[in-house]
């Protein structure tokens, strides 16, 4: 599941049509794993029920069955915390801020009002990507996750070292490297796709952040599936939640090499 953006009774129907959980909401998912890639904030009116619930359901849930990646949204809401209206040094004459950014991407103050010091800490220490039953896993379509490092796991825990910064610069380079999409799109995407699958492992990328939808040419409301494309090699799996859209919730299939 992507881009859930506060939509709680979304997610939490969506999660029991899949037989994830059950009619009072708790997990019954048995022997699954589910991954969150990203994006419980903004946009929609929840984001902090979405993030307590996803954690009660870790709670309830097998060590290690339920993961949770980071996504822009994620980045956008703690740097907001962190930093206010607090001014981000750079040449050009708009003046930018985490402040600014997060009112023009639909920041909800009763997210910010309610995160609390666990909530944040806790965000703080997921990963960027993960690697699942042959699937690389990441919210943003981008490329731009190889610029902290060429495996996965340096890519983790430069990522991580960074949100430990206090450096305003920092964390808005994170922020902008995470806004950034559609690299697996048109005559080049494949290739993009295979030299990241190459350096990080899996045999095809599962991403949010760009909402299917606007790919196909159709309105959320009548999406009902994820998008394959790249020549198989990328799943698009954002449905477009805040925009009338579906909470998706996507089986993958073990993926092995041919």
């Amino acid at each position: 599941m992507s881009d859930i953006h506060g939509h709680l009774e979304k997610l939490t129907a969506a999660l029991h049509d899949a037989g994830l959980t059950d009619a009072d909401g708790n997990w019954a998912g048995e022997d699954a794993r589910l991954w969150f890639l990203g994006d419980f904030f903004d946009r929609g009116p929840d984001g902090i029920g979405v993030l307590r619930y996803v954690r009660d359901l870790i709670e309830q849930a097998p060590d290690g069955a339920i993961q949770m990646l980071l996504g822009n949204h994620e980045i956008l809401a703690l740097g907001m915390r962190k930093f206010g209206d607090t001014y981000v040094p750079h040449d050009g004459i708009t003046l930018r801020s985490f402040e600014r950014s997060w009112a023009l991407n639909g920041g909800q103050d009763r997210d910010q009002e309610l995160l609390t010091d666990d909530e944040t800490a806790w965000l703080l220490d997921r990963p960027m990507l993960g690697l699942d039953a042959g699937h690389l896993l990441m919210h943003s379509d981008t490329s731009e996750y190889v610029e902290w490092g060429d495996s996965l796991d340096a890519i983790n825990a430069a990522a991580s070292s960074e949100l430990d910064s206090d450096d305003i610069e920092v964390w808005w380079e994170i922020w902008r490297r995470m806004t950034s999409r559609y690299a697996f799109r048109g005559a080049g995407g494949p290739e993009i796709a295979r030299i990241m699958l190459h350096h990080l492992g899996g045999h095809r990328i599962v991403h949010g952040h760009s909402i299917v939808a606007d790919q196909l040419g159709i309105d959320p409301q009548y999406l009902t599936e994820p998008l394959l494309y790249a020549d198989g090699l990328v799943l698009g799996i954002d449905g477009g939640a805040f925009d009338g859209g579906p909470c998706l919730v996507v089986e993958l299939e073990e993926l092995t090499a041919e």
